[in-house]
């Protein structure tokens, strides 16, 4: 069966879009420029057109991910007017992004990805990230000017959301899209309860009687 033909540019596009779905059906670990190349039908040469390596390729698949994370983050930020709703939103949007790509998810936080990359070679990484840093972390600002209450905050927030995600995808909260509201919705409550308790995380020393 022959292949459409690829104008400037557009390969560049459609190897992405095939890196995910080899990522999809495989992982990242056995995904290769060679295989990518041959579903395309295209030469084994074509991708270092656009791409130095697979790691180049895996990354801008990562910055894919956190472009379309963020799609779907901006309009559930849009609808939410307190420091406190938007971090619930972002703890729902990323358990829900979990759940709807889950391989993009698995993606970026893949020690097999995360040791093969140096992502000081790719700062479309962090240029990608940085976005969303921005908003998490003025809305954790928002609760505390001090840095380190603040960094422990954010680190709770992360791992409450983070926890949920992999026990959704574990299976914990059972399967299909019920379950994916159910743990989205978990994940938002926790991080409410968490804001209220957050004295706790970083409790200030005690002053010794004089």
């Amino acid at each position: 069966m022959s292949r459409p033909s690829y104008h400037h540019g557009s390969l560049r596009a459609a190897l992405i879009d095939d890196a995910i779905e080899l990522i999809t059906e495989r992982g990242v670990a056995t995904f290769s420029l060679a295989e990518s190349s041959r579903r395309l039908g295209v030469a084994v040469s074509a991708p270092y057109a656009h791409f130095a390596g697979r790691a180049d390729l895996l990354a801008a698949v990562c910055v894919h991910a956190l472009e379309l994370f963020r799609d779907e983050l901006e309009p559930r930020l849009a609808r939410s007017a307190s420091p406190a709703d938007r971090l619930a939103a972002i703890a729902r949007a990323y358990v829900r992004f979990a759940s709807s790509h889950e391989a993009l998810f698995q993606l970026l936080f893949s020690t097999e990805f995360g040791s093969s990359l140096d992502k000081a070679r790719h700062p479309e990484i962090a240029a990608a990230e940085q976005p969303i840093e921005e908003v998490f972390l003025d809305s954790v600002k928002a609760f505390t000017p001090d840095k380190l209450a603040a960094e422990a905050l954010a680190a709770a927030v992360e791992a409450t959301a983070h926890g949920h995600a992999t026990l959704l995808l574990d299976g914990r909260f059972g399967t299909g899209p019920r379950a994916t509201t159910r743990a989205a919705t978990s994940a938002a409550r926790a991080t409410l309860a968490l804001l209220d308790g957050r004295d706790q995380l970083h409790p200030r020393p005690t002053r010794k009687p004089t």
